[in-house]
Parts: C-alpha cells; sequence; structure tokens
C-alpha cells in the first residue's frame, strides 16, 4: 500500500481488536502509519493482536486512546455509544484528536461526546466481511468505505480510504441505517438463504448441497448484481402455478422450516415481476392463492423465538 494520507504518520490506537479493528489497524501500520497501542480483553482479540500487529501493546482503552493522534472505534454497534461515553469522560479524548468509528448503522451523533470535547469525528464503514486473518489485507483493495464527517473532516476521512486501498462512499447521517439496512439485508440474509437451500438440497439427498448451489447462485448474483430485477428467473416468473404448489406441499413435508421464507421471497417476487408486465395477472393470483394458502397452513407454527 501507499501512503495517501495528507497528514502522514498518524499514531494510531484501536480499541476493540476484533475481526475489523486488527484488521484496519494493520492495514493503516502497513500504509506507514505507526499503530501504537490495541485494546481486546477476549482471548481472540489478543490473538489478532499478536498476530496481525506484532510489538503493539495491549492496553486498556483509556490509555490506547491517551497515546495516539487518530482513535480507531471498531465495538459492536450497541456498544459503541458507552465506550466514547466513558472514554471522554475519563479525560482520555483530547481537542484536535481524530476518533474514527466503522459502525455501518451509526454516523457522527454517536460521537457527540467526542465532540464535546473538541475531538475531530468520523464515521467510516467498510462493506466487507471480515475474517479477523491476513486474509483480509488483500481484500481490502476495491472495498467500499461509507463515510460521514463534517466538511472539514473530508479530506482526512477520504485519506485513510485511500491508505487502505478502499473506495469512499459518502452516506449522509440521516441515512446511516437505511445504508447498513441495505448491506445486512443483502449479505446476512443472503447467509440465510443460502443455508435454507443447502438444508432443501441435503433433504432432498444431494451429498454436496453446497457444490451443486455454487455455480447457479455465483451466476444469478452476478446477473442480479448486473441487470436487477430483469434477472430473475424460475417458476414464479415463469407463472408455473402448479410448479409453486408443488414446492410448498414439498417443502411443507420434507423442510418445515425454510416454508416461511420460501413464502415471503416468493410473494415479493411474483409482486415484482406483475409489476413489470412478466406474470399475467389471472396467474399472478392463482399463486398468490397458494402462497396464501400455505402461509394460513402453518400459521399455528410456533418459531422457537416466540413467547410461549
Amino acid at each position: 500500500m501507499t501512503l495517501h494520507s495528507r497528514e502522514t504518520g498518524l499514531r494510531v490506537g484501536v480499541v476493540g481488536a476484533g475481526r475489523v479493528g486488527a484488521v484496519l489497524a494493520a492495514a493503516l501500520r502497513e500504509a506507514g502509519h505507526e499503530v501504537v497501542a490495541a485494546a481486546g480483553e477476549s482471548d481472540a482479540s489478543r490473538t489478532r493482536i499478536a498476530d496481525l500487529l506484532p510489538g503493539v501493546p495491549t492496553l486498556k482503552p483509556t490509555a490506547v486512546a491517551r497515546g495516539c493522534d487518530l482513535l480507531l472505534l471498531t465495538v459492536p454497534d450497541d456498544m459503541l455509544r458507552n465506550v466514547v461515553t466513558t472514554l471522554t469522560d475519563a479525560g482520555a479524548i483530547r481537542p484536535g484528536q481524530y476518533v474514527v468509528h466503522t459502525s455501518g448503522r451509526h454516523g457522527l451523533e454517536v460521537l457527540a461526546p467526542a465532540v464535546a470535547v473538541g475531538a475531530r469525528v468520523v464515521a467510516m464503514h467498510p462493506a466487507l466481511t471480515f475474517t479477523g486473518t491476513a486474509l483480509d489485507l488483500d481484500r481490502l483493495a476495491g472495498c467500499v468505505f461509507g463515510l460521514t464527517a463534517e466538511p472539514a473532516e473530508h479530506a482526512l476521512a477520504e485519506s485513510l480510504v485511500a491508505d487502505l486501498d478502499g473506495r469512499a462512499m459518502w452516506v449522509p447521517e440521516e441515512m446511516r441505517t437505511l445504508y447498513h439496512a441495505g448491506l445486512a439485508h443483502g449479505a446476512n440474509h443472503l447467509v440465510t438463504l443460502v443455508t435454507q437451500a443447502m438444508e432443501m438440497l441435503a433433504a432432498a439427498g444431494a451429498d454436496d448441497p453446497a457444490g451443486t448451489l455454487r455455480p447457479l447462485l455465483t451466476a444469478a448474483l452476478d446477473n442480479a448484481l448486473d441487470h436487477g430485477d430483469a434477472a430473475l428467473t424460475g417458476p414464479i416468473v415463469r407463472g408455473d402455478v402448479n410448479t409453486v404448489r408443488a414446492h410448498l406441499a414439498d417443502l411443507r413435508d420434507n423442510a418445515p422450516q425454510t416454508l416461511p421464507s420460501y413464502v415471503a421471497l416468493a410473494r415479493d417476487t411474483l409482486s415484482r415481476a406483475v409489476t413489470d408486465g412478466r406474470v399475467l395477472p389471472i396467474r399472478a393470483a392463482a399463486i398468490l392463492r397458494a402462497l396464501d394458502g400455505a402461509e394460513r397452513a402453518t400459521a399455528g407454527t410456533r418459531s422457537p423465538l416466540r413467547r410461549r
């Protein structure tokens, strides 16, 4: 990596050396910044510090914050406000210090305590799934970082992204949650969907569900990213009512845990196919009745998360 930052040689401290924090700190170190300390309480975090940041001391969060020019906060979303408040109240954050968090959901408001004492703040979220290993360092190339900052910090934010070989995407403060929901819906729910598809194939007797799905899903994902709804294929887009009915019956008998998500996604797929005219209204109505019937049949089934 090449050092791009206008303010070269920043002394970086990272609080929350999880999968994201340790990797970003290592990448910034490789770009020419000095990582002066890291905080991580779990055994896994301490192992990542040792592996990715050799020679960097593991200190308490307040000590990390006091010793750096740029404080990188990579703690879970729900902990972020408390961490910022605690560090500020302890006097560990000072005027002019850069405080950067990597939460997708949060923007600048969560850093208000740091702003109140004169810190310069940035939200910098990498749109990437991390393993927390050296494998992620090369994967940062081209990664989009969702940035939110005041104009005075724009240059610093963009230079950090450049140091990480990433691409900057500016996200308005009021749109941070929607931005994060889009990523979570696409990535996290995709994992659930693919896992359910593998369960269906395993129930059907496939000895390698993942290998069976891989070429199909790879092509489907590429087509969807390139063409959106135009990439839709399958029985719903074709209006194959009897095939959908057969799916619903077999799922009910052999993989009932997947039926609710199949019905929900089938409804959305049908709505999109009707909107662009690919499914005739009479066929759409028949598919919808089949989906309604399947939903009613499973309405009494308790989710493990529902109260008993």
